[in-house]
């Protein structure tokens, strides 16, 4: 890529930058600050918000709008548990943000595949080519998650930070983030390695991180929306509770692929027998 065009991603970036700082901080405090800096200071900023907003509402609406409607009441996590989710995960927040900084660093420099317009090359290129991204998703982390299970030292030195939420009454909303900094880190990173792979559209990618936390506060909220193919919640509790299924992301293929698929509707009828 030549100078004139990767130029397209930096001003991409500063824009993105004066927005969302410029809307919640001082400028004396984030002005002066280099560019990369800069975006790792957005990327904490708004990733803190998404996380807070999300699990709040969500927190809200399951266990007290929905009171014992979706997830019985003596279920409904405690605040001290709930308050330990959410320090273990403001103490992760500015590690986690650094992957994002150093993704958008590496396409300004025009290290990756990526590319700043869909009209670049046009709407089938980039659903296919979207399509092709999120299976290298989905697959690489089936597979990191996997492995902080299988390799014992990444499972108790990583993840076991965050399956001490092992029960419905520990799990909630804000369980979502609630990682090992590191163990975090990697279960994101084939998002990075994907724009190595497949040509992206940088702001799909951007965007596509910052879903991440989204989608892992909705499952773990115990609530099974019963949406196939999702992996959703209902197959999520299953994975905090027997450890070695549903290790999916996105879509519960990946598990039924390589043996590892548990279906909540299974374990209901075995309850009920």
């Amino acid at each position: 890529m030549d100078e004139k065009y990767l130029q397209l991603f930096v001003d991409e970036t500063s824009l993105t930058n004066q927005l969302v700082l410029g809307a919640l901080l001082p400028e004396k405090i984030w002005t002066p600050l280099p560019h990369f800096f800069q975006t790792w200071l957005r990327n904490y900023t708004a990733g803190t918000l998404v996380y807070f907003i999300t699990s709040f509402l969500w927190s809200f609406y399951v266990y007290f709008y929905k009171y014992n409607v979706y997830v019985p009441k003596d279920a409904i996590p405690s605040r001290k548990a709930m308050g330990l989710q959410i320090y273990v995960a403001m103490k992760a927040m500015p590690w986690y943000c650094l992957l994002p900084t150093i993704s958008e660093y590496m396409v300004e420099n025009g290290w990756t595949r990526c590319f700043s317009r869909i009209s670049d090359v046009g709407w089938f290129s980039y659903a296919l080519n979207l399509g092709f991204y999120l299976i290298l998703v989905e697959f690489g982390i089936y597979w990191m998650h996997r492995e902080l299970h299988d390799i014992k030292p990444l499972y108790k030195y990583l993840h076991a930070t965050h399956h001490i939420y092992n029960k419905q009454n520990t799990l909630s909303p804000f369980a979502g983030l609630a990682f090992h900094p590191i163990d975090g880190i990697l279960q994101a990173v084939p998002h990075v390695i994907a724009l190595f792979l497949v040509p992206t559209h940088f702001t799909t990618h951007i965007g596509l991180l910052f879903i991440e936390a989204i989608w892992t506060a909705n499952i773990h909220d115990c609530v099974d929306g019963k949406i196939w193919p999702v992996m959703g919640a209902g197959y999520h509790t299953i994975h905090h509770t027997t450890y070695r299924h549903n290790y999916g992301h996105y879509t519960v293929w990946m598990d039924w692929m390589f043996g590892t698929l548990r279906d909540p509707s299974e374990d209901e009828e075995t309850k009920k027998m």
